[in-house]
């Protein structure tokens, strides 16, 4: 493998968005959370969802700034290490990101100081709508990052004159054919990733006898959304792979490291090692049939294979195969704790059970894998184009050195270990030591978040928590 500019370019974007990709997906469930949490104190009256709300929107500052900062150097990139995708695709993909700022982000920074700041300066009811709407704002960053992302993946309402794509129906490009699935796709992850954080903190806290009521409290809310949301996902996923058989074949073909082009049923491959140089599998574990009955939902169904396209326009296979099954692999895994918590709720025995709490108390890092797992498939699988059918990833680098993109990625490397490992370090410090009554410390507490989480850790270290 040589690695030349366009190689580490790539590197470096896949770098700092997999950094990036798990901070947003994290604070849009947390956001809603927190709204929910709220909401229940209002309706309920109860001070352990106040506690609990005033607890995660700590962490909720944290996440959301780490997110920011990681999201700013992505756009930078744009310029410095990809100008010609820029000045190709920048007539629609440029606006679908102003939209983005212009809606997401002025609602959430009108409103998150409300939230951050505002428990004890406004109503209850004031401070509860001002996160339901940072709640909505993430979900539209989501909306519209989602949209210019799945433009690139099956570009529609455009047109190209000398080499340059403009908009011809903006309809067409914001809602282009695998969005509406794959904004689905991804706002159900991370509802998910926020509920398994949430159950396994919850988990923590009881299995050590610390915060016995809240942990009670987070675990029922977090199962119960759970149990809606997995079986959800899953289906939201099949019907997702449908959309990219009939738009991205060549990226399904590659999920399921399926070489022929002749017609005929298709197995559904358990394992493989896919080797790109001879077009085949080896040591291949497949079940006859099964995959023409999931793709096309019949068992005579036919999937166009790789060998349908020429090798230069096929991705690369191994990594897409084996992140598909990851992610894959990882839900179902979901699925069936998620199926076990809800038998032991329903027979009344789910905080009698170490042995399950011992698990859940494991789950966190579930959605994040999932997640990460999920878009490398999507991206990797998009490979070679970064806009399909009009601009090859090799064609939009910009005119840089090797060595001046290898020190730019070696920087990113150092910096991030740094700050995201301090980001990280400090989060789950604050999880350890669980949320402060408001109603013992109301007065006195920082007036901003990272404040009053200082304060909250010396309240909890006086009581030896």
């Amino acid at each position: 493998m040589e690695f030349d500019q366009i190689l580490l370019a790539r590197i470096q974007f896949a770098f700092t968005i997999s950094f990036h990709v798990i901070f947003p997906a994290f604070t849009i469930g947390l956001s809603a959370w927190i709204a929910t949490l709220l909401g229940m104190a209002l309706a309920t009256g109860r001070a352990a969802y106040r506690d609990l709300a005033a607890f995660w929107t700590k962490i909720f500052a944290v996440s959301f700034a780490m997110g920011v900062v990681s999201g700013i150097v992505l756009t930078y990139q744009f310029g410095t290490n990809w100008s010609r995708f820029s000045e190709v695709a920048g007539n629609v993909v440029g606006p679908l990101i102003g939209y983005e700022v212009l809606t997401a982000f002025f609602l959430e920074a009108s409103f998150l100081g409300i939230m951050l700041f505002g428990r004890s300066r406004v109503p209850a009811w004031l401070h509860f709508v001002a996160a339901v709407l940072v709640a909505v704002g993430t979900a539209i960053s989501a909306f519209w990052i989602i949209s210019a992302n799945s433009w690139m993946q099956a570009p529609a309402g455009y047109e190209l004159r000398n080499g340059i794509a403009f908009p011809t129906d903006w309809w067409a490009v914001i809602f282009s054919p695998t969005f509406p699935l794959r904004l689905a796709h991804m706002l159900a992850a991370a509802y998910i990733t926020t509920g398994f954080v949430v159950l396994a903190c919850g988990a923590r806290w009881w299995l050590a006898g610390r915060h016995v009521a809240h942990a009670e409290t987070m675990m029922r809310m977090a199962l119960g959304i759970l149990v809606v949301m997995v079986p959800l996902q899953i289906l939201i996923g099949d019907q997702h792979g449908l959309k990219t058989l009939e738009h991205q074949p060549v990226k399904l073909a590659a999920i399921e490291a399926h070489w022929g082009d002749e017609p005929g049923s298709v197995p559904l491959v358990l394992f493989a090692w896919p080797d790109q140089d001879a077009e085949e599998n080896r040591f291949e574990i497949a079940i006859p049939k099964l995959g023409s009955l999931i793709l096309t939902h019949s068992l005579d169904g036919t999937i166009p294979g790789l060998k349908s396209v020429p090798p230069q326009d096929r991705p690369p296979v191994a990594p897409v195969f084996f992140a598909f099954r990851v992610m894959v692999g990882v839900g179902f895994l979901m699925l069936g704790l998620v199926a076990v918590g809800a038998l032991a709720w329903l027979r009344g025995r789910l905080f009698r059970y170490g042995l399950v709490m011992r698990v859940f108390a494991w789950t966190w890092p579930l959605g994040f894998v999932a997640i990460l797992a999920g878009w490398y498939t999507t991206e990797i699988g998009r490979q070679p184009w970064v806009a399909t059918g009009i601009l090859r990833t090799a064609d939009a680098i910009s005119p840089v050195g090797v060595v001046e993109v290898a020190t730019s990625l070696a920087l990113f490397v150092l910096v991030y270990g740094v700050v995201f490992s301090a980001g990280v370090v400090y989060i789950a410090r604050l999880l350890r030591k669980g949320p402060i009554p408001l109603r013992d410390h109301t007065e006195g507490m920082g007036n901003r978040p990272i404040a009053a989480a200082h304060e909250a850790e010396r309240i909890a270290a006086g009581a030896g928590e």
